[in-house]
């Protein structure tokens, strides 16, 4: 919804998202309002509510105007490639439980890393889209695998542990191309309490942007 209301010269540079309560399979509305809408620089948010008008979710976005200019340098300068998502193991999940979610909705594949141990880059593509009859855009696909970050890196026992998000920022310096999103993620635990997820992003052509997760660590609930 955020897209919709962007000048063609426009593309979102940063989105943070504040999970404010879990968000139902269910009929759900979206408004959106421009906070400031200059020539270079353009801030909008975004409301998720639920049937009763309950506030689930809100999105901040900074949209940065787009212009070719001649570079000395040009893209991320890490050099850390992944291998492809064709020579990476389909993955499964065996957390989630129910026979419909974010499961059944999102192919996944192996790309390196063991599962569990809190460093792994994992490969992410929508099974269905967003909305029903319309493309996904290339933003859509990113926020929604984006958001897996802390689950791909999981680094604690998830029978004894809870690391759950309640936000989500993702920076993209690229508009991504395809339809695969690479998460190579890490997660950073405390005892305090407090943990982060650290991801960076790419596509079949390489890194297009970061994200980052903060982290509630508790003891898993009997």
């Amino acid at each position: 919804m955020v897209e919709r209301g962007l000048p063609p010269n426009m593309r979102i540079a940063r989105m943070t998202v504040e999970i404010l309560r879990p968000v139902p399979i269910a009929p759900l509305s979206v408004s959106v309002q421009t906070l400031r809408a200059g020539k270079s620089v353009q801030w909008l948010s975004a409301d998720l509510t639920g049937a009763d008008g309950t506030a689930l979710a809100r999105a901040h976005a900074l949209c940065i105007r787009v212009k070719p200019l001649a570079l000395p340098v040009s893209g991320d300068p890490v050099v850390d490639p992944v291998a492809a998502p064709a020579e990476s193991e389909p993955f499964k999940f065996g957390f989630f439980t129910g026979d419909v979610g974010y499961h059944t909705g999102m192919e996944s594949r192996l790309a390196r890393g063991e599962f569990g141990k809190g460093v792994v880059a994992m490969w992410m593509r929508m099974r269905y889209p967003l909305i029903d009859g319309e493309a996904p855009s290339p933003v859509q696909r990113v926020m929604i695998a984006a958001d897996s970050g802390n689950g791909v890196s999981m680094a604690l026992d998830p029978r004894k542990f809870t690391f759950v998000n309640p936000d989500l920022t993702v920076y993209l310096h690229r508009r991504p191309v395809g339809e695969w999103i690479c998460l190579d993620a890490r997660t950073i635990v405390q005892e305090r309490g407090i943990g982060m997820a650290d991801t960076r992003l790419l596509d079949e052509d390489g890194p297009i942007g970061r994200s980052v997760q903060s982290l509630v660590v508790d003891s898993a609930r009997s």
